[in-house]
């Protein structure tokens, strides 16, 4: 970076890559630039600070990253005063890390640094030097920061941070530390705040929402934070992710039937069917104590939605393994499943591990897998054609501007036909017609 370089940056843009988790940072890095006096921009070409929020689980998302700085290194030479920050998951791992800054990565920061994204930009604006600023954890009480949440009815709230369950596979322990929780005071008033600004639905977040409490002199678990939120005025609909199948409770079960806004999905990573591949995942719960707690679920809330994480190409998944996962896949119905290849992540135990699976084998299996969960999903919501649901209207269709888009308590997305001052009202649709990703409806007179 040339020290002739003068910089006094006035706007910014995110690009957000990965899980809500990251999508709400990315609100609290807007936030935080507003303060500054930045101003956030839509065009890549018009920030003077380019900011990429980075994802750590997935190699694929890692090359994503990558390649986005190769795009925006060029665009250096037309513009050389333009900063690039990183942050994320990928900047708290040291081998991207290194390779982040030979991209020329201006700012580097983990997860744990975002309260002095500002101050970062700004030494490097004076000082024209790369500055590299990593933490292993954060004092959650000292963390109340602002947040620029995106216009809509639907916001994000961090209720903890961080993971203690050390899946064989995963990188977030190593990324974002270990369990905090986030007082239930805090939280309500955060949420309060949203409900005055015309949010209408909460989603809920945490590695693990279940732990939510650990660590905290306020003795409080998850099913009971979520029935203090029910008195919130405002808020229609409360969702959450994610459940880890290991420490979901008879409370939290009974919880989500008794409360009218705990909307009725449940995202439950399964990940595997097999025995041995759950014990080398280090997931904590065999398949006969997952199908128990599904059962568990489906008696006490019988319209609820379960979705899933599934990984293929697990390090010694034989096809008899495979076999075993398309099994539970077909007795479950899950009614949607996010599916991946298993990718080696550099620190974790699996990395390491023998009989790592073959490219093409993983292909094969990937390909039957998504081929057999999405004619369930499509035969479910096949089931629901003539039905009314209760949709919260979201506003007009990304992909269809003459139609509305809503989302049933189930977490489907319908679309329809109605006037745009429906946007965050409750409303019922007669379902027309149905699709594996989504329904078409019209509105009930």
């Amino acid at each position: 970076m040339s020290a002739a370089i003068k910089r006094s940056p006035q706007s910014f843009i995110i690009l957000t890559y990965g899980c809500q988790m990251n999508v709400r940072d990315s609100e609290t890095m807007a936030g935080l630039l507003n303060m500054a006096g930045m101003t956030e921009t839509g065009a890549l070409e018009e920030a003077d600070v380019v900011i990429l929020n980075t994802c750590g689980v997935r190699h694929s998302a890692e090359n994503k990253v990558f390649g986005k700085l190769g795009e925006i290194k060029k665009m250096k030479k037309e513009k050389p005063e333009t900063l690039i920050a990183v942050g994320g998951c990928m900047s708290q791992l040291a081998d991207a890390r290194k390779k982040l800054t030979q991209l020329g990565a201006d700012v580097v920061f983990g997860p744990n640094n975002i309260s002095e994204l500002p101050e970062l930009i700004k030494q490097v604006s004076e000082n024209s030097r790369p500055v590299v600023k990593i933490m292993e954890t954060i004092d959650i009480e000292k963390e109340k920061l602002p947040a620029r949440h995106k216009p809509g009815i639907s916001a994000f709230v961090n209720v903890m941070y961080g993971c203690n369950n050390f899946c064989s596979y995963c990188v977030v322990p190593y990324t974002r530390g270990r369990e905090r929780s986030r007082g239930s005071a805090d939280i309500i008033d955060e949420i309060r705040n949203l409900a005055g600004q015309g949010y209408k639905e909460i989603t809920l977040l945490g590695q693990n929402v279940n732990s939510y409490g650990s660590g905290l002199k306020e003795k409080i678990t998850f099913a009971g934070l979520l029935a203090k939120l029910q008195d919130i005025e405002g808020i229609k609909r409360f969702r959450f992710t994610t459940s880890h199948p290991k420490d979901i409770s008879d409370e939290l079960i009974e919880v989500i039937g008794a409360y009218d806004k705990i909307c009725n999905h449940i995202h439950m990573p399964l990940q595997a069917g097999s025995d041995q591949i759950l014990r080398a995942m280090n997931r904590g719960y065999d398949t006969g104590q997952y199908l128990q707690l599904i059962d568990k679920i489906r008696m006490a809330v019988p319209e609820a939605a379960i979705t899933s994480d599934l990984i293929v190409g697990f390090p010694g998944e034989e096809d008899g393994d495979f076999e075993d996962t398309l099994e539970m896949v077909e007795r479950i119905r899950f009614d949607a499943a996010f599916i991946f290849m298993y990718s080696p992540r550099g620190g974790t135990k699996a990395a390491a591990m023998d009989k790592q699976v073959p490219l093409q084998v993983k292909k094969d299996r990937i390909n039957l897998l998504l081929e057999r969960q999405y004619a369930i999903a499509a035969e479910i919501n096949k089931s629901l054609e003539n039905t009314v649901q209760e949709v919260l209207v979201e506003g007009f269709s990304k992909t269809d501007p003459g139609k509305l888009t809503a989302r049933t308590g189930t977490n489907r997305i319908v679309n329809f036909t109605g006037p745009d001052t429906l946007s965050g009202q409750t409303i019922a649709v007669k379902i027309t017609h149905s699709g594996t990703f989504s329904l078409l409806g019209e509105m009930c007179q």
